[in-house]
């Protein structure tokens, strides 16, 4: 097995980063508040062990299709494939061992950049299909950190990556995120059947609690009723479209003790997750991680795609590229 690395790369803006080659994780995230305060901002722990062992998926890159994939199996080009069920009679970000298990390999780096990669063998986890993943970590001058996505396949697949960052704005280890205040740019979401996955239905956040149009505080929405079945948020808003497919749209944006984060991205969707299942762990910072201290912002393509006609494409063939960015800036 590959040793468990960490790399740093920062910004000449102040922006200060490292990654792992396990998952392709980011383990630290450091950004000032607009006191001048520096605080890691994404949850974590202190050895290679426990990122190995403990929440396996904090910050990690999910892969090859993040979210939920209903019954565990799909149809592409007249054959069935069947995945590991992991999450109730669902696969989940890629099954047992998913993206974020893996070890990378790091084909470049430079002081504001990083680049890793990962093969996933025709039949790993179900899946059809040789296929070589690349991420690329860049931390902008101007405080931005950009995550470039890129996949290529030698037979018809489906891909669909996220990472799976939590946040806390007030620093890792600060408690809960009710003071949180996030507005997400979405007129419509997607509903969910009792399993977490969509009924194919889209509907209108118009007199939802799904209506995040206007900046909410998070700790005045996460009980409501509606989300209360999953302890507290964990679904997926569809995005407002932009001009063009490849455009940068502007996801949302989260607020907390003096910093504001936009999420923009290529891609079509946003599952908002409030950490509702996160396990008492010791973070890295001594304190424990608790229900609710996080909140994951996964920029992606909708969940289940695969099963519904009119949801975004996650078919890759192997004359195409997948080609998707998301950025994370910091205000």
């Amino acid at each position: 097995m590959k040793n468990i690395q960490f790399y740093k790369i920062k910004s000449s803006g102040g922006l200060k980063v490292e990654i792992s080659n396990l998952g392709a994780k980011i383990t630290k995230l450091l950004v000032a508040n607009r006191k001048g305060e520096v605080k890691d901002i994404v949850l974590g722990f202190k050895t290679a062990e426990e990122w190995r062992t403990k929440e396996t998926y904090f910050n990690a890159i999910c892969g090859r299709v993040a979210n939920r994939i209903k019954g565990g199996e799909f149809s592409l080009q007249n054959s069935v494939f069947r995945l590991p069920i992991n999450n109730g009679p669902n696969s989940l970000h890629g099954g047992i061992e998913g993206f974020n298990a893996k070890i990378w390999d790091v084909t470049a780096q430079c002081a504001h950049e990083i680049t890793l990669h990962y093969r996933a063998k025709d039949g790993e986890e179900g899946y059809p299909g040789n296929l070589d993943v690349w991420v690329t970590y860049t931390a902008t001058k101007d405080n931005r950190l950009v995550i470039h996505y890129e996949a290529k396949t030698d037979a018809p697949t489906i891909v669909a990556m996220t990472n799976h960052a939590y946040f806390n704005l007030a620093g890792e280890g600060s408690g809960r995120i009710d003071d949180h205040v996030l507005q997400i740019n979405a007129d419509q979401f997607t509903p969910f059947d009792e399993f977490t996955c969509p009924t194919g239905e889209i509907k209108n956040v118009e007199g939802t609690p799904m209506d995040f149009r206007k900046p909410t505080r998070i700790g005045d929405r996460i009980n409501d009723p509606f989300f209360a079945t999953w302890r507290g948020l964990d679904n997926n808003w569809c995005l407002c479209a932009g001009d063009a497919p490849k455009e940068l749209r502007h996801a949302c944006t989260l607020e907390a003790d003096g910093r504001t984060m936009e999420c923009w991205t290529t891609m079509k969707g946003l599952q908002v997750y409030t950490g509702n299942w996160i396990e008492r762990n010791e973070g890295k910072s001594g304190t424990m991680y608790d229900e609710q201290h996080a909140v994951c912002l996964e920029a992606q393509n909708w969940p289940d795609s695969i099963h519904h006609d009119d949801f975004p494409n996650i078919i890759l063939l192997p004359n195409e590229r997948l080609d998707e960015t998301t950025e994370y800036r910091f205000l």
